[in-house]
């Protein structure tokens, strides 16, 4: 019987992973939250993509029925209510959970918040066009941004439900970008002096999230940037020790 390996996350980091065990003789499952995100993965004879928003009770299913080696817990930093879950269907299944986590960044010449309230709070303080690059789940919480209709431009994945969800929420048409990330720095410093920003939102995403080329951007056009920091510092391995321990145990099971 074919090893079992429960891969969840539609990160690059988790992309790349799946290109790194396309060779072994294994069934891999990948678990993404949209189509949007199945819609990046390439196709492998051995991986089985699933784009769907599993609960609880649908992850502690998918580990009796599969009984996977690892599940490999790939989600972004910020995605803390998945991680939670996952962490307590594989506890409850007795399954192997591995943590791929991303380096945080290592401090610079940006403001860091704790939330995004305090980012909300912040920008009441201060005047000028402001810059979100922190994707659709949290545009609501920038309404409660003075003026932020005519302040805010901002940048979401080129989905029919990102757009919506802005535009619904009272966000410009003019003032949103629709485009896949990681970004180049120089397109970054375009886009920011298009909607002459003044200040620059963005979560702690890491090197592999395009953070470096934003913090540069933001120097580079005289904006401020504010960074939504992490909630906690998470335990796991980066990308090359979690290949490692996955190479090693496959290596050991297959030879």
């Amino acid at each position: 019987m074919r090893p079992v390996l429960w891969l969840i996350g539609g990160t690059s980091e988790g992309r790349s992973l799946i290109k790194e065990l396309a060779g072994y003789p294994i069934d891999l499952y990948v678990s993404v939250a949209t189509d949007y995100g199945a819609s990046l993965i390439e196709a492998q004879d051995n991986v089985t993509v699933m784009a769907e928003r599993m609960d609880l009770a649908a992850m502690r299913a998918f580990l009796k029925e599969h009984k996977p080696l690892y599940t490999i817990d790939a989600t972004h930093p910020y995605a803390t209510i998945v991680t939670a879950t996952v962490q307590e269907a594989c506890e409850a299944e007795n399954c192997q959970y591995l943590r791929l986590v991303r380096p945080a960044a290592e401090g610079g010449d940006y403001i860091t918040v704790a939330d995004f309230q305090e980012a909300v709070e912040l920008l009441n303080s201060v005047e000028g066009n402001i810059f979100l690059t922190t994707g659709s789940k949290n545009l609501p919480d920038f309404t409660g941004v003075t003026n932020y209709a005519e302040r805010i431009a901002l940048r979401v994945l080129p989905m029919e439900s990102s757009l919506q969800m802005a535009t619904s929420l009272g966000y410009k048409n003019a003032n949103i970008v629709c485009m896949q990330g990681p970004f180049a720095k120089d397109l970054d410093i375009a886009t920011f002096k298009k909607f002459n920003s003044k200040y620059v939102v963005t979560k702690d995403s890491g090197k592999a999230g395009g953070f470096d080329e934003k913090v540069a951007a933001a120097k580079e056009v005289g904006a401020k940037l504010i960074v939504v920091g992490r909630a906690s510092e998470e335990r796991g391995a980066d990308y090359n020790g979690t290949v490692a321990i996955l190479k090693e145990k496959l290596d050991e099971l297959l030879h």
